[in-house]
Protein backbone atom coordinates (compact mmCIF):
# COMPACT_ATOMS: atom_id res chain seq x y z
CA UNK A 1 0.00 0.00 0.00
CA UNK A 2 1.38 3.24 -1.00
CA UNK A 3 2.29 5.71 1.98
CA UNK A 4 0.41 8.83 0.99
CA UNK A 5 3.48 11.24 2.05
CA UNK A 6 5.56 10.06 -0.05
CA UNK A 7 6.07 11.15 -3.91
CA UNK A 8 6.98 8.05 -6.09
CA UNK A 9 7.38 10.19 -9.22
CA UNK A 10 11.46 10.72 -7.11
CA UNK A 11 14.26 9.18 -7.80
CA UNK A 12 15.38 9.68 -4.20
CA UNK A 13 12.29 8.31 -2.71
CA UNK A 14 12.49 5.19 -4.84
CA UNK A 15 16.19 4.70 -4.25
CA UNK A 16 15.54 4.59 -0.47
CA UNK A 17 12.49 2.52 -0.99
CA UNK A 18 13.97 0.18 -2.73
CA UNK A 19 17.14 -0.24 0.33
CA UNK A 20 14.68 -0.22 2.63
CA UNK A 21 12.25 -2.97 0.73
CA UNK A 22 14.18 -4.78 -1.75
CA UNK A 23 17.13 -7.57 -1.18
CA UNK A 24 20.29 -5.58 -2.16
CA UNK A 25 21.71 -8.10 -4.63
CA UNK A 26 22.44 -5.66 -7.44
CA UNK A 27 24.28 -2.40 -7.58
CA UNK A 28 21.56 -0.20 -9.52
CA UNK A 29 22.77 3.06 -11.14
CA UNK A 30 21.39 6.45 -9.67
CA UNK A 31 18.87 6.66 -12.68
CA UNK A 32 14.80 5.92 -12.43
CA UNK A 33 13.44 5.24 -16.08
CA UNK A 34 9.62 6.08 -16.46
CA UNK A 35 9.28 4.99 -20.35
CA UNK A 36 10.90 4.04 -23.29
CA UNK A 37 10.58 3.70 -27.17
CA UNK A 38 13.04 2.06 -29.58
CA UNK A 39 16.26 2.73 -28.90
CA UNK A 40 15.42 5.37 -26.35
CA UNK A 41 15.15 5.65 -22.54
CA UNK A 42 13.85 8.47 -20.46
CA UNK A 43 14.13 9.43 -16.54
CA UNK A 44 12.09 10.65 -14.10
CA UNK A 45 13.66 14.04 -14.82
CA UNK A 46 12.97 13.55 -18.57
CA UNK A 47 16.34 13.21 -19.48
CA UNK A 48 16.87 11.36 -23.00
CA UNK A 49 19.18 8.29 -23.40
CA UNK A 50 20.04 5.97 -26.28
CA UNK A 51 19.92 2.49 -24.42
CA UNK A 52 22.95 0.11 -25.89
CA UNK A 53 22.45 -2.43 -23.18
CA UNK A 54 18.91 -3.10 -24.04
CA UNK A 55 17.96 -4.74 -20.68
CA UNK A 56 20.91 -6.78 -21.24
CA UNK A 57 20.17 -8.10 -24.75
CA UNK A 58 16.29 -8.45 -24.28
CA UNK A 59 15.08 -5.37 -25.73
CA UNK A 60 15.95 -6.94 -28.69
CA UNK A 61 12.41 -5.18 -31.08
CA UNK A 62 12.70 -1.92 -29.01
CA UNK A 63 11.18 -0.46 -26.20
CA UNK A 64 6.97 0.26 -26.71
CA UNK A 65 7.10 -2.05 -29.30
CA UNK A 66 4.26 -1.88 -30.49
CA UNK A 67 3.53 -5.37 -32.18
CA UNK A 68 4.59 -6.71 -28.98
CA UNK A 69 2.26 -4.81 -26.95
CA UNK A 70 -0.66 -5.75 -29.08
CA UNK A 71 0.03 -9.29 -28.32
CA UNK A 72 -0.01 -8.89 -24.94
CA UNK A 73 -2.33 -6.76 -24.27
CA UNK A 74 -4.86 -8.86 -26.42
CA UNK A 75 -3.82 -12.02 -24.84
CA UNK A 76 -4.30 -10.67 -21.46
CA UNK A 77 -7.88 -9.63 -22.65
CA UNK A 78 -8.57 -13.47 -22.97
CA UNK A 79 -6.64 -15.46 -20.61
CA UNK A 80 -3.14 -15.61 -19.19
CA UNK A 81 -2.48 -18.90 -17.58
CA UNK A 82 -4.26 -22.14 -17.64
CA UNK A 83 -1.39 -24.40 -16.76
CA UNK A 84 -0.11 -26.97 -18.63
CA UNK A 85 -2.40 -29.69 -17.34
CA UNK A 86 -4.42 -28.38 -20.78
CA UNK A 87 -3.50 -26.93 -24.42
CA UNK A 88 -2.91 -23.25 -25.30
CA UNK A 89 -2.79 -22.22 -28.94
CA UNK A 90 0.42 -19.48 -28.21
CA UNK A 91 2.46 -22.03 -26.72
CA UNK A 92 2.26 -24.25 -29.70
CA UNK A 93 2.33 -22.09 -32.57
CA UNK A 94 5.52 -21.05 -30.69
CA UNK A 95 7.06 -24.46 -30.28
CA UNK A 96 6.12 -25.06 -34.37
CA UNK A 97 8.01 -21.47 -35.05
CA UNK A 98 11.15 -22.22 -32.88
CA UNK A 99 11.37 -25.79 -34.45
CA UNK A 100 11.40 -24.78 -37.56
CA UNK A 101 14.01 -21.86 -37.40
CA UNK A 102 16.23 -23.89 -35.53
CA UNK A 103 16.21 -27.36 -37.28
CA UNK A 104 15.31 -29.16 -33.48
CA UNK A 105 12.36 -31.35 -32.95
CA UNK A 106 10.59 -29.91 -29.81
CA UNK A 107 10.58 -27.11 -26.98
CA UNK A 108 10.40 -27.29 -23.29
CA UNK A 109 9.15 -24.17 -21.71
CA UNK A 110 10.12 -22.45 -18.81
CA UNK A 111 10.76 -18.79 -17.13
CA UNK A 112 14.46 -17.93 -17.80
CA UNK A 113 17.66 -18.77 -19.28
CA UNK A 114 18.74 -20.29 -15.89
CA UNK A 115 15.76 -22.16 -15.62
CA UNK A 116 16.49 -23.52 -19.28
CA UNK A 117 19.89 -24.70 -18.07
CA UNK A 118 18.42 -26.58 -15.33
CA UNK A 119 16.30 -28.30 -17.94
CA UNK A 120 19.00 -28.76 -20.07
CA UNK A 121 20.96 -30.74 -17.53
CA UNK A 122 18.33 -33.02 -16.37
CA UNK A 123 17.70 -33.78 -19.93
CA UNK A 124 21.33 -34.59 -20.72
CA UNK A 125 21.50 -36.52 -17.56
CA UNK A 126 18.33 -38.75 -18.61
CA UNK A 127 19.24 -39.16 -21.87
CA UNK A 128 22.60 -40.76 -21.38
CA UNK A 129 22.27 -42.00 -17.85
CA UNK A 130 25.74 -40.47 -17.16
CA UNK A 131 26.56 -37.36 -14.88
CA UNK A 132 29.43 -35.55 -15.84
CA UNK A 133 28.70 -32.27 -17.36
CA UNK A 134 31.83 -30.03 -19.03
CA UNK A 135 31.30 -26.57 -19.18
CA UNK A 136 34.24 -23.62 -20.40
CA UNK A 137 37.00 -21.48 -18.05
CA UNK A 138 34.87 -18.33 -17.48
CA UNK A 139 31.55 -19.00 -19.04
CA UNK A 140 28.32 -18.00 -17.16
CA UNK A 141 25.02 -19.80 -17.30
CA UNK A 142 23.10 -18.72 -14.29
CA UNK A 143 22.71 -18.58 -10.81
CA UNK A 144 20.48 -21.47 -9.75
CA UNK A 145 22.29 -24.81 -8.06
CA UNK A 146 22.51 -26.54 -11.23
CA UNK A 147 23.45 -23.53 -13.32
CA UNK A 148 25.84 -21.82 -10.98
CA UNK A 149 27.44 -25.26 -11.04
CA UNK A 150 28.23 -24.89 -14.23
CA UNK A 151 29.06 -21.57 -14.12
CA UNK A 152 33.15 -20.67 -13.89
CA UNK A 153 33.93 -17.90 -11.38
CA UNK A 154 34.83 -18.77 -8.00
CA UNK A 155 32.98 -15.28 -6.55
CA UNK A 156 29.83 -16.80 -8.41
CA UNK A 157 30.26 -20.20 -7.34
CA UNK A 158 32.37 -20.45 -3.58
CA UNK A 159 29.36 -18.90 -1.28
CA UNK A 160 26.78 -21.28 -1.85
CA UNK A 161 29.14 -24.98 -2.23
CA UNK A 162 28.55 -27.45 -1.91
CA UNK A 163 27.11 -27.34 -5.66
CA UNK A 164 25.75 -30.31 -8.14
CA UNK A 165 28.69 -32.75 -8.25
CA UNK A 166 29.97 -33.89 -11.51
CA UNK A 167 31.15 -30.87 -12.82
CA UNK A 168 33.85 -29.63 -14.73
CA UNK A 169 35.45 -27.10 -16.88
CA UNK A 170 37.60 -26.70 -19.85
CA UNK A 171 39.56 -23.75 -21.58
CA UNK A 172 37.50 -22.17 -23.94
CA UNK A 173 38.30 -22.59 -27.86
CA UNK A 174 40.42 -25.66 -26.79
CA UNK A 175 39.68 -28.27 -28.54
CA UNK A 176 42.32 -30.57 -27.18
CA UNK A 177 40.95 -29.79 -23.78
CA UNK A 178 37.22 -31.06 -24.69
CA UNK A 179 38.79 -34.74 -26.04
CA UNK A 180 41.13 -34.99 -23.08
CA UNK A 181 38.14 -33.94 -20.32
CA UNK A 182 35.82 -36.66 -21.80
CA UNK A 183 35.05 -39.72 -19.42
CA UNK A 184 33.03 -42.70 -19.54
CA UNK A 185 30.67 -40.59 -16.88
CA UNK A 186 30.22 -37.47 -19.36
CA UNK A 187 26.71 -36.60 -20.48
CA UNK A 188 27.11 -33.53 -22.41
CA UNK A 189 29.41 -30.52 -23.08
CA UNK A 190 27.53 -26.97 -22.88
CA UNK A 191 29.33 -24.26 -24.27
CA UNK A 192 28.32 -20.46 -25.37
CA UNK A 193 28.91 -19.86 -29.28
CA UNK A 194 30.48 -16.36 -27.97
CA UNK A 195 31.00 -15.91 -24.25
CA UNK A 196 28.98 -13.08 -23.36
CA UNK A 197 29.24 -12.14 -19.66
CA UNK A 198 33.15 -12.86 -19.91
CA UNK A 199 33.84 -10.34 -21.96
CA UNK A 200 32.02 -11.07 -25.42
CA UNK A 201 34.90 -13.75 -26.11
CA UNK A 202 34.72 -15.09 -29.88
CA UNK A 203 36.25 -18.65 -30.57
CA UNK A 204 37.66 -19.10 -33.96
CA UNK A 205 35.85 -20.06 -36.91
CA UNK A 206 35.10 -23.87 -37.04
CA UNK A 207 35.39 -24.48 -32.85
CA UNK A 208 31.71 -25.28 -32.29
CA UNK A 209 31.51 -27.66 -35.35
CA UNK A 210 34.06 -29.16 -34.33
CA UNK A 211 33.35 -29.79 -30.77
CA UNK A 212 30.00 -31.48 -32.19
CA UNK A 213 32.26 -33.76 -33.56
CA UNK A 214 34.46 -34.48 -30.80
CA UNK A 215 30.62 -34.80 -28.79
CA UNK A 216 29.66 -37.30 -31.88
CA UNK A 217 32.79 -39.44 -32.07
CA UNK A 218 32.67 -39.52 -27.67
CA UNK A 219 29.01 -40.08 -27.44
CA UNK A 220 27.97 -37.46 -25.17
CA UNK A 221 25.53 -34.56 -26.21
CA UNK A 222 26.36 -30.99 -27.21
CA UNK A 223 24.67 -28.41 -25.61
CA UNK A 224 24.61 -24.94 -27.14
CA UNK A 225 23.71 -22.08 -24.65
CA UNK A 226 21.51 -19.45 -26.67
CA UNK A 227 20.65 -17.44 -24.11
CA UNK A 228 22.31 -13.85 -24.86
CA UNK A 229 23.05 -14.93 -29.00
CA UNK A 230 20.18 -15.76 -30.20
CA UNK A 231 18.72 -13.33 -33.05
CA UNK A 232 21.67 -11.10 -32.22
CA UNK A 233 24.89 -12.12 -34.83
CA UNK A 234 23.36 -12.10 -37.79
CA UNK A 235 21.93 -15.70 -37.57
CA UNK A 236 18.87 -16.78 -35.87
CA UNK A 237 20.89 -18.87 -34.01
CA UNK A 238 24.62 -18.55 -33.63
CA UNK A 239 25.59 -21.96 -33.84
CA UNK A 240 24.10 -21.49 -37.81
CA UNK A 241 27.58 -19.71 -38.48
CA UNK A 242 28.68 -22.92 -38.00
CA UNK A 243 26.01 -25.13 -39.98
CA UNK A 244 25.74 -27.90 -37.00
CA UNK A 245 22.94 -29.43 -35.03
CA UNK A 246 23.45 -28.95 -31.31
CA UNK A 247 21.59 -31.99 -29.40
CA UNK A 248 20.16 -29.12 -26.46
CA UNK A 249 19.74 -25.34 -27.20
CA UNK A 250 19.05 -22.60 -24.24
CA UNK A 251 17.45 -19.77 -25.35
CA UNK A 252 15.86 -16.51 -23.43
CA UNK A 253 16.24 -13.07 -22.83
CA UNK A 254 15.34 -10.96 -26.40
CA UNK A 255 13.36 -14.13 -27.84
CA UNK A 256 10.01 -12.46 -25.91
CA UNK A 257 11.59 -8.81 -25.62
CA UNK A 258 11.52 -8.58 -22.02
CA UNK A 259 8.83 -10.83 -21.28
CA UNK A 260 10.35 -13.28 -19.24
CA UNK A 261 10.87 -16.67 -20.79
CA UNK A 262 13.55 -19.50 -21.02
CA UNK A 263 12.86 -22.21 -23.84
CA UNK A 264 14.98 -25.56 -24.18
CA UNK A 265 15.19 -27.02 -27.70
CA UNK A 266 16.20 -30.60 -28.58
CA UNK A 267 16.61 -32.91 -31.34
CA UNK A 268 14.06 -35.88 -32.41
CA UNK A 269 16.69 -38.26 -30.87
CA UNK A 270 16.86 -36.83 -27.67
CA UNK A 271 13.09 -35.90 -26.81
CA UNK A 272 12.06 -39.08 -26.06
CA UNK A 273 13.69 -38.99 -22.78
CA UNK A 274 11.92 -36.71 -20.85
CA UNK A 275 8.51 -38.14 -20.05
CA UNK A 276 5.02 -37.02 -18.38
CA UNK A 277 6.86 -35.98 -14.88
CA UNK A 278 10.56 -35.63 -15.64
CA UNK A 279 10.08 -31.98 -15.48
CA UNK A 280 7.77 -28.95 -15.25
CA UNK A 281 7.13 -25.63 -14.97
CA UNK A 282 4.14 -23.94 -13.24
CA UNK A 283 4.33 -20.80 -15.07
CA UNK A 284 6.61 -22.31 -18.71
CA UNK A 285 4.42 -21.76 -21.98
CA UNK A 286 2.21 -19.19 -20.50
CA UNK A 287 -0.19 -17.64 -23.04
CA UNK A 288 0.78 -14.13 -22.17
CA UNK A 289 4.76 -14.92 -22.87
CA UNK A 290 4.45 -16.97 -25.52
CA UNK A 291 2.71 -14.58 -27.56
CA UNK A 292 4.99 -12.11 -26.82
CA UNK A 293 7.89 -14.33 -28.38
CA UNK A 294 5.60 -15.11 -31.48
CA UNK A 295 5.10 -11.26 -32.09
CA UNK A 296 8.42 -10.61 -31.49
CA UNK A 297 9.71 -13.35 -34.02
CA UNK A 298 6.95 -12.57 -36.30
CA UNK A 299 8.91 -8.46 -36.16
CA UNK A 300 11.79 -10.02 -36.67
CA UNK A 301 11.81 -12.10 -39.52
CA UNK A 302 8.91 -9.65 -41.53
CA UNK A 303 11.49 -6.33 -40.68
CA UNK A 304 14.56 -8.45 -41.92
CA UNK A 305 16.10 -7.46 -38.54
CA UNK A 306 18.62 -10.74 -38.49
CA UNK A 307 20.35 -9.53 -41.49
CA UNK A 308 20.11 -6.05 -40.37
CA UNK A 309 21.88 -6.97 -37.28
CA UNK A 310 24.68 -8.34 -39.42
CA UNK A 311 24.58 -5.15 -41.27
CA UNK A 312 24.67 -2.89 -38.63
CA UNK A 313 26.65 -4.64 -36.31
CA UNK A 314 29.47 -4.24 -38.93
CA UNK A 315 29.08 -1.38 -39.44
CA UNK A 316 29.20 -0.45 -35.88
CA UNK A 317 32.68 -2.38 -35.59
CA UNK A 318 34.29 -0.27 -38.16
CA UNK A 319 33.16 2.71 -36.57
CA UNK A 320 34.26 1.20 -33.21
CA UNK A 321 37.66 0.46 -35.03
CA UNK A 322 38.33 3.56 -35.88
CA UNK A 323 37.97 4.94 -32.30
CA UNK A 324 40.55 2.74 -31.06
CA UNK A 325 43.09 3.80 -33.70
CA UNK A 326 42.50 7.43 -32.29
CA UNK A 327 42.31 6.43 -28.32
CA UNK A 328 44.94 4.48 -26.81
CA UNK A 329 42.49 3.96 -24.32
CA UNK A 330 40.73 1.11 -26.23
CA UNK A 331 43.08 -2.48 -26.33
CA UNK A 332 40.38 -4.46 -28.92
CA UNK A 333 37.08 -4.35 -30.55
CA UNK A 334 36.14 -7.82 -30.76
CA UNK A 335 31.88 -9.28 -31.95
CA UNK A 336 29.89 -10.17 -34.28
CA UNK A 337 26.48 -8.81 -35.39
CA UNK A 338 24.98 -6.25 -32.35
CA UNK A 339 26.94 -8.32 -29.82
CA UNK A 340 30.07 -5.94 -29.37
CA UNK A 341 32.79 -5.70 -26.44
CA UNK A 342 35.61 -3.18 -26.29
CA UNK A 343 38.52 -4.05 -23.99
CA UNK A 344 40.04 -1.02 -22.25
CA UNK A 345 43.21 -0.20 -21.24
CA UNK A 346 41.71 1.94 -18.35
CA UNK A 347 38.67 1.28 -16.04
CA UNK A 348 35.23 0.08 -17.45
CA UNK A 349 33.59 1.32 -14.42
CA UNK A 350 34.44 4.83 -15.19
CA UNK A 351 33.52 4.69 -18.92
CA UNK A 352 30.09 3.40 -18.23
CA UNK A 353 29.48 6.18 -15.87
CA UNK A 354 30.70 9.13 -17.88
CA UNK A 355 28.40 7.53 -20.97
CA UNK A 356 25.56 7.14 -18.45
CA UNK A 357 25.83 11.37 -18.08
CA UNK A 358 26.02 11.91 -21.15
CA UNK A 359 23.21 10.16 -22.47
CA UNK A 360 24.57 6.73 -23.29
CA UNK A 361 23.68 3.26 -21.41
CA UNK A 362 26.18 1.15 -21.82
CA UNK A 363 27.81 -1.43 -19.38
CA UNK A 364 30.35 -3.51 -18.30
CA UNK A 365 30.50 -7.41 -18.53
CA UNK A 366 34.37 -7.64 -16.56
CA UNK A 367 36.76 -5.00 -15.30
CA UNK A 368 38.00 -4.05 -18.24
CA UNK A 369 35.30 -4.66 -21.34
CA UNK A 370 32.55 -2.51 -22.49
CA UNK A 371 29.57 -4.68 -23.61
CA UNK A 372 27.41 -3.18 -26.38
CA UNK A 373 24.03 -5.23 -27.26
CA UNK A 374 21.58 -2.23 -28.80
CA UNK A 375 18.21 -3.26 -30.22
CA UNK A 376 17.62 -4.84 -33.48
CA UNK A 377 16.20 -1.98 -35.13
CA UNK A 378 18.85 0.26 -34.36
CA UNK A 379 19.61 2.60 -37.32
CA UNK A 380 23.26 3.97 -38.44
CA UNK A 381 22.35 7.42 -37.24
CA UNK A 382 22.07 6.12 -33.53
CA UNK A 383 25.06 4.16 -33.45
CA UNK A 384 26.57 7.62 -34.67
CA UNK A 385 24.88 8.98 -31.35
CA UNK A 386 27.08 6.76 -29.59
CA UNK A 387 30.53 6.61 -31.34
CA UNK A 388 30.46 10.82 -30.42
CA UNK A 389 29.70 10.50 -27.17
CA UNK A 390 32.42 7.28 -26.83
CA UNK A 391 34.80 9.50 -28.89
CA UNK A 392 33.84 12.11 -26.30
CA UNK A 393 34.46 10.39 -22.90
CA UNK A 394 37.23 8.31 -23.93
CA UNK A 395 39.03 11.27 -25.01
CA UNK A 396 38.34 13.23 -21.59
Amino acid sequence: MESDNLDYSKKDTIISLEKEFVLQTYERAKVLFTHGKGCYLYDSEGKEYLDFVGGIAVTSVGHGNKKVAEAITSQAKKFISVSNLYYSLPMVILAEKLVKLSGMSAAFFCNSGTESIEAAIKLARKFTGKKGIIATCNCFHGRTMGALSITYKEKFRKPFEPLVPGMSFVTYNDLQALSNAISDDTAAFIVEPIQGESGIIVPDAGYIMEAKKICESKGILLIIDEIQTNMRTGKFFAYQHEEILPDIVTIAKGIANGVPIGILLTTSKVREAFKPGDHGSTFGGNALSCSAANAVIDFVIENNLIEKSAETGEYFMKKLNTLRKKHPKIKEVRGKGLMIGIELNVSAKEIVEKCLEKGLIINKCSDYVLRLLPQLIVTKKEIGKAIAILDEVLGS
